[in-house]
């Protein structure tokens, strides 16, 4: 694990009591209640693998419609919140990361990430569709969900490296600063990573965030 992997994991135990605050802001309500309706149906019936499942904000929502879920994150304190959320019999919990998804038992016919794919450095992006695929049959549908950088409600941009990864400085109320791994990839830069990978790929945006949908292809 990279040294900003290692620092993003530390944020997020350390963010777990606050972390739905960005949940909370005004301006971001209306899109979120409409991704809120649009989201479980699209799950309904299936075996879910959720990526990086943080508090269970979303889990709530997919596991009425699911038949299973299991849900992965690589903070115990996130998921600590998240079983006193969501305490359903077809949800499961996990410690788990999001590159060594072959230690799950595989066969999910969907998957969903949910605010993950932003953290993914560049560099790692096939590498991790490459092994969600390995975990899903063919056909298995998968929804990835995150944000849009609108300026005065995104944090702003404080660096980028070499490699054209940005990076926010988040502060929590502890009065601690962290620099943060964030990404906002276009619809192109989605298409190109899963390229060879998907049949059939949709891209849709809201006002503050965007979904990438798409199912997997057989196996070469």
């Amino acid at each position: 694990m990279s040294s900003a992997e290692l620092r993003m994991q530390s944020y997020y135990a350390s963010r777990a009591r606050e972390y739905d605050n960005v949940y909370l802001k005004p301006e971001r309500q209306a899109d979120l209640r409409e991704i809120e309706r649009w989201l479980p149906p699209i799950f309904t019936g299936a075996h879910v693998l959720e990526i990086a499942c943080g508090t269970g904000y979303w889990t709530r929502f997919i596991a009425p419609a699911a038949a299973s879920i299991v849900a992965i994150d690589t903070a115990p304190e996130t998921l600590s919140i998240a079983r006193d959320r969501v305490p359903s019999d077809n949800v499961r919990f996990l410690v788990g990361d999001a590159y060594e998804l072959s230690r799950l038992v595989n066969g999910f016919d969907a998957a969903f990430a949910g605010f993950w794919f932003s953290h993914i450095p560049k560099a790692r992006r096939r590498e991790f569709l490459v092994g969600l695929n390995s975990v899903l049959g063919p056909g298995a549908k998968v929804v990835l969900l995150d944000n849009r950088y609108v300026e005065g409600s995104s944090s702003p941009v404080a660096a980028r490296d070499p490699d054209g990864n940005t990076y926010q400085t988040r502060r929590l109320s502890d009065g601690s600063t962290h620099q943060i791994l964030k990404n906002f990839p276009c619809e192109d830069e989605l298409r190109v990573a899963v390229a060879g990978l998907v049949e059939v790929a949709a891209f849709r945006s809201w006002q503050y965030f965007w979904a990438f949908e798409y199912v997997v292809a057989p196996a070469p």
